[in-house]
Parts: structure tokens; C-alpha cells; sequence
């Protein structure tokens, strides 16, 4: 008869192994999973879209040097990972952009397998054309740069123009916030609403809004004087009764915006709000957004707004759930545009 003691001594081989199967596997799927790593512009979107996907946000160093050099250290494996840098590029835009590519040429020198920047809020976008002799058209320069530093994808929010998708040689995933701004507009049950464009280029965007919440359209004919200063001139469209939702992907100095919404007071509007993607906030946008006619303005987290900028008029929305969706699906080789298959962006 054998002993009990050479019994046990047999089984526990056995429970060891399978203990150290077990760790391997959970090893293995932790490794298949996607790498989240982010610079200094907005960790707190970064954590949030870690949270969304259940997973825990890369270890990376991004420093300065003593005479303020940026210093990036990776401090994970990440050879042969799926990496995605998320980064946006808003103020202080060329530091941000900086740390970005520099992040995309250590992941790159990494060996990562695929490397998606992720740029929530694409920096230097209004420059997509020349419109005056001797300028640059920078947002073909940005992408190139992305492209030269190591990203093999980009995955963006509501650009500027469309135009923009084609500067790039490698794919480009373009997400639209309309559904998360959507859902909050129909939240608080407006009636007689309308949907405004403050100009012309807009008009797309606002005409897929005005079709998710099935109302009119109208639109604000301004005219450019400066960078910061629009000088409104008619009103296309019955706003006069009406409760009134201004559509446009970023505000900036807040100058377009608070005159649009002036003269939508004066045509007989009821009350004015706004929905922005991009809140860059320039300049002197709080006061005016604070002393203006807007009631509220609908902005979301792609650009974080600092304590000094903050206001009890500004309400800001989310777009972490739909960031880390588009990120599950990008690494599993799913369908992006899909997410937005009734809301009438790409028609």
C-alpha cells in the first residue's frame, strides 16, 4: 500500500502546474489587451477612458530636463503591444504636440506593433488651407510630423474641417460627439427648439444635430473682420419664439459665438445655448460667455478647463465611454463608424 505522504507529494506537481497555467493565461490575455499611455495635457480623460475599458493606464514618464528639454521614459514592455498615446494638443499647443511625438518615437523605438495617436482635440486645425499668400497650411504639417515620429493610426474628435482626414497617409478613425451632446440636449426637453449654425461651413454638422433631435435649422451670416472679431449680418431661418441650441466644434476668444447669439436675442429668440465640442477658452471667452445672452454652454472633456476658467454657465460632458469604445474596437478590428449609424454625420 502506498502512503498518503507520497500521495500528496504526487498532487502537488500537479496543482502547482496548473496554478502556473493559470497565471500564464492571465498573463497572456493581459498582454493581448490594448496599452494606454498619455502625456501631461489631459491625464484625467486619459484615466477616465482606462476606467471605461477596465484596464490600468500605462506607466510613462514625461518630464523636463533642468533648461526645459521634455524627457520621456516608457516604463513598461510594450514590444509587440497595441499601444494608443492619448494626447490632445491644446494649450500650451506646442509643448503638448511635442510630447506627443516624442511619445510616438518611444513607443516606435519600443517595438510596439501598432501605434494609434490618439487626439482628441486636434491642435493647429483652423490652418488647413491657404487662404493668404505665403502662409502654411499646419495641419498638414502636424500630420506629417505624427506620421514621421511612429503613429500607424489616429483617432480623433470632431476636426475642424473634413478636409483634414486626408492629410494623413495612414487610416484615420473620426469620432463625432454629436450622440453625447445629443443625449443631454434631449435630457432637459426643450420645446419649440431650434438648431443654429453660427456660419455656413458648420452647416453639415448642424443639420445631423437638427436630424437627431428633429427640429429646424437656421444659420448665422457673419463676416470675419480679424482672428478674434465677426461682425454678424443676417439670419437665415424663423428663430423669433424659439429656443435656440448654437452647434459648433470649438470655441476660441468666445467673439463669434457671443455675437451670434446677441443677434439671435434681438431676432426674438427665447433662451440661447450652446453646444461645443472643443472649450480652448482664449483670451478673454469667459467674460464674454459669462456677461452674454448664452444660458448654458454644452461643452465636453477633450480639452480639460482649468479652475481659473471655469463657470457656472459652462457644463461639461463626457466623451471618455466613447473614446475607450472606439479604442475596444480599433484593437479588436471591429467597425468605428457604426457608432454613429443613425446619427447622420457622414451624409
Amino acid at each position: 500500500m502506498k502512503s498518503p505522504k507520497k500521495k500528496a507529494a504526487k498532487k502537488a506537481p500537479a496543482r502547482s502546474a496548473k496554478k502556473a497555467a493559470k497565471e500564464r493565461s492571465k498573463k497572456s490575455v493581459m498582454m493581448n489587451g490594448p496599452v494606454l499611455l498619455t502625456g501631461n495635457a489631459n491625464p484625467s480623460l486619459a484615466q477616465a477612458i482606462a476606467d471605461s475599458l477596465g484596464v490600468v493606464l500605462g506607466e510613462a514618464m514625461v518630464e523636463r530636463f533642468p533648461e526645459g528639454e521634455i524627457r520621456v521614459q516608457i516604463n513598461e514592455n510594450i514590444r509587440g503591444r497595441d499601444v494608443f498615446i492619448i494626447q490632445p494638443t491644446c494649450a500650451p499647443s506646442n509643448d503638448n504636440l511635442m510630447e506627443l511625438l516624442i511619445l510616438l518615437d518611444a513607443a516606435k523605438r519600443a517595438s510596439a506593433r501598432r501605434i494609434t495617436a490618439v487626439m482628441p482635440y486636434y491642435g493647429y486645425a483652423r490652418q488647413d488651407r491657404k487662404d493668404k499668400p505665403r502662409v502654411p497650411i499646419t495641419a498638414k504639417l502636424v500630420a506629417n510630423l505624427n506620421v514621421t515620429a511612429g503613429a500607424t493610426r489616429v483617432l480623433t474628435i470632431d476636426h475642424h474641417s473634413g478636409q483634414i482626414q486626408g492629410f494623413f497617409d495612414i487610416p484615420v478613425d473620426h469620432l463625432y460627439s454629436i450622440n453625447v451632446l445629443c443625449d443631454y440636449i434631449l435630457s432637459k426637453r426643450l420645446h419649440n427648439l431650434v438648431m443654429v449654425t453660427p456660419d455656413v461651413g458648420g452647416l453639415k454638422m448642424a443639420r445631423a444635430y437638427s436630424k437627431v433631435l428633429e427640429c429646424p435649422l437656421a444659420i448665422v451670416d457673419k463676416r470675419r473682420e480679424s482672428a478674434s472679431q465677426v461682425k454678424v449680418l443676417n439670419i437665415i431661418g424663423e428663430v423669433a419664439g424659439k429656443n435656440v441650441v448654437i452647434v459648433d466644434d470649438l470655441v476660441s476668444t468666445g467673439s463669434s459665438l457671443v455675437e451670434a447669439a446677441q443677434a439671435l436675442k434681438e431676432a426674438g429668440a427665447l433662451d440661447i445655448y450652446s453646444a461645443v465640442v472643443h472649450p480652448v477658452l482664449a483670451g478673454p471667452a469667459i467674460s464674454r460667455i459669462e456677461n452674454s445672452v448664452i444660458r448654458e454652454m454644452i461643452v465636453t472633456d477633450t480639452i480639460p478647463i482649468a479652475e481659473t476658467k471655469k463657470c457656472s454657465k459652462i457644463k461639461v460632458l463626457s466623451v471618455a465611454s466613447l473614446l475607450g469604445e472606439a479604442i475596444k474596437r480599433i484593437h479588436d478590428n471591429e467597425s468605428v463608424s457604426t457608432l454613429f449609424a443613425n446619427a447622420a454625420v457622414e451624409a
